[in-house]
């Protein structure tokens, strides 16, 4: 039987991102970090996790990606945590994830303030936006 250790310790502070976790893939070292371009031509670092081992996220701009074998990454859903509970954040994402078959999250800290997330939002959807117009009708709504 396997047991998990669960640590008590209080929530990290707001502006700490927490540690990225290894996915499993022979790409990992150089791929906890991606940077993806919005349409303006910027790139946004994200810091990767994979979905089953996502911590909980703070107010964040997040991508839902599903990675293959060959390292080859598809977005597939583009948003934000909007709840100050970190927890419920994550439990959305998981949901959406596991709706769309995404197998890793990539979340850009670096956007402190609600309007800057929405701006970068738009403007990662705007660059990938032949990428999500895939995405089934269903799961754009949320």
């Amino acid at each position: 039987m396997a047991g998990r250790i669960l640590s008590l310790a209080p929530l990290q502070r707001r502006s700490e991102a927490p540690a990225p976790v290894a996915l499993g893939f022979p790409q990992d070292l150089p791929a906890r970090l991606h940077f993806w371009r919005g349409a303006s031509g910027t790139r946004y670092v994200h810091t990767v996790y994979s979905l089953i081992e996502c911590p909980p996220l703070p107010r964040a701009l997040y991508l839902l990606v599903r990675r293959n074998r060959e390292g080859r990454r598809e977005v597939l859903h583009i948003s934000c945590g909007e709840s100050d509970a970190p927890t419920l954040n994550l439990a959305h994402v998981r949901q959406r994830g596991a709706q769309l078959g995404a197998n890793e999250v990539h979340v850009h800290f670096l956007a402190e303030t609600e309007a800057q997330r929405r701006l970068l939002t738009c403007d990662l959807r705007a660059g990938q936006f032949g990428a999500l117009s895939a995405e089934p009708a269903e799961a754009a709504r949320h």
